[in-house]
Order: structure tokens, then sequence, then C-alpha cells
């Protein structure tokens, strides 16, 4: 037996007990888990990818910490609607969205997407319950600007169906449709929901995957991933322009959440193998932490 071969136990070993602090504090605590679009096995053509986010959660789950899943599906419902013929139209970024363009989000984000990741999960024990916001009452929308039709922005959140699943043991998985009084749906950025779920449940940890390893001083530049930021200073960074496009709505929501109650959040890669448990569970984490000093 080699050397090598020899001290992979002892290796596992000191790993679990480098984890055992983390479980400990964390356990009993919620954490909020932005499964991003551009993560998905269809986004990666590696179907790979979810068993192992699936994995993460269920783990989660069995040592005692409330995971809770809000999903995207933006690169999904692009390809439906190509699939179907219908171009879409973008404004500021957002996507336009008649009542067509409504309908296409909803088959993807609560009939595909959500039952994937529900099933993915559940392969390993009856732990997942699909959702979305206009379930109970979970999320109430308005809409954000007349030109851009059915896109929400989240007026408030009624965290008891959520709060009740996960009492019972279950991983709530949250579609981004939010409805208003009049029972209106509407089609919410995932990463704004995820921000006002964390709040809303006084989460320990709000957790986004994406397909970057993070927040970067140099966008451009791997290297310059910042382990850790304060609110403040994603503000500042998101003013000179470093954090642009995709990643704003992310460091917003970090920025709010932790402002509002969240202990901390973090954006990470969502392709690596296994990102959560290395995030959480590692001195030195595989993303970005926004807390405050």
């Amino acid at each position: 037996m080699s050397t090598t071969e020899a001290s992979l136990p002892e290796t596992k070993a000191a790993v679990l007990c480098e984890a055992l602090p983390y479980i400990r504090r964390f356990s009993g605590r919620v954490i909020v888990v932005k499964y991003g679009g551009n993560a998905h096995p269809e986004a990666q053509s590696d179907a790979e990818a979810l068993a192992l986010f699936a994995e993460d959660i269920v783990l989660l789950r069995s040592i005692g910490i409330l995971p809770v899943v809000v999903h995207g599906g933006g690169p999904q419902i692009g390809a439906l609607m190509a699939r179907l013929g219908k171009v879409p139209e973008f404004r500021d970024g957002l996507r336009v969205t008649d009542a067509d363009t409504l309908d296409i989000a909803r088959m993807v984000l609560v009939g595909k997407v959500n039952r994937d990741i529900v099933g993915a999960i559940n392969t390993h024990g009856p732990l997942a319950v699909g959702m979305s916001g206009e379930d109970a009452g979970l999320i109430t929308a308005g809409p954000r600007d007349p030109a851009l039709g059915y896109v929400g922005d989240v007026l408030a959140v009624d965290p008891s169906i959520v709060i009740r699943l996960v009492k019972e043991g279950l991983v709530p998985v949250i579609a981004t449709i939010g409805s208003d009084a009049k029972g209106q749906a509407y089609n919410i950025n995932a990463d704004t929901v995820a921000g006002a779920v964390a709040e809303a449940l006084g989460a320990e940890k709000l957790v986004f995957l994406t397909d970057v390893d993070g927040i970067r001083s140099d966008p451009a530049d791997e290297k310059t991933r910042l382990s850790s930021v304060t609110p403040s200073e994603i503000d500042d960074l998101v003013a000179v322009g470093v954090i642009s496009t995709g990643m704003i709505p992310k460091a917003a929501a970090c920025a709010h959440a932790v402002r509002h109650g969240v202990a901390s959040a973090h954006v990470l890669d969502g392709r690596v193998a296994h990102a959560v448990l290395l995030e959480l569970f590692t001195p030195e984490g595989v993303g970005t932490m926004v807390a405050e000093p």
C-alpha cells in the first residue's frame, strides 16, 4: 500500500474534523441557496452538476441545517422561446414579458426547472417540495415597469408556508413567480427573490451559485477574487463599475440581506463540485463572502 493510499482515511477524517465547528454553528439555522440558471445542467450540458448540488442540499439537511432553495431559469426560458419561434426583446438587460412570454416562463420555471431540482433531491429520500411564489401567498409582486410587461418586483414575502415545511423536515424549492392581490402572475428576478426570502426567514446565510468564482476587483482577472467584502464596499464597487451587468442584482441582494439581518451572503461558482460545502465548511471558502465588518 502506498503512502498516499495509507493517508487517505486520515485525510478524510481531518476534513470532517475541520467541518465540525461549522456544522455545530449552523445546525438548526436556515440557509437560502439560489441555484442559478447558468449552473443548471441544460446550460452546462452536464447533468452531474445538478446531482452534485442535490447531494450538497441533502447533506446539509441530514446534519441539521435547514436549506431553502430558490432557483431561476433564464437560459431555459430563452431556449424554449427559440424553439417556439418567439424572438425575445430586452430593455436594460430585462426580458420584456408579454402574456405569452409569461406563460412560457411559468411552464419552464414551475413545470421544468423546479421539477428537475425537486427530483434530483428526492432521489435521496422524500425531502424536497416544489412551489412558486404564487403558492400560499408567499410572494406578493407588482409590476416593475409597464414597458416591461409582466416583469415584477417583490412587494412582500409571507414566509409562513416555507417555515411550516422546514419545521416538518422538508426542503422547499421555490420558483420565482409571484402574484399580486388580484392573482396576476409576474416573473421576478431570482436573485432579488432569494434575498427577499432570506431576509423574511432571518436566514443565517444567503448563497448565490453562479458561473463565476465570486466578486472580483478586476472582473477580467480571476486572480483578483475578493474573499470577503462589506455591504459598503459592494456599493463602492457598483458605483465605479467594477460590479456590473448580471453581477449587480446578486451583489445588491447580498448587501441588502446583510443589512437586514442575514448574517452573511456568499457568491460562488456553482460549476465547482460541492461548492456549497466547500464554502460553508472550510476556513478559506471558494467564493466571496459579504458580511458586516
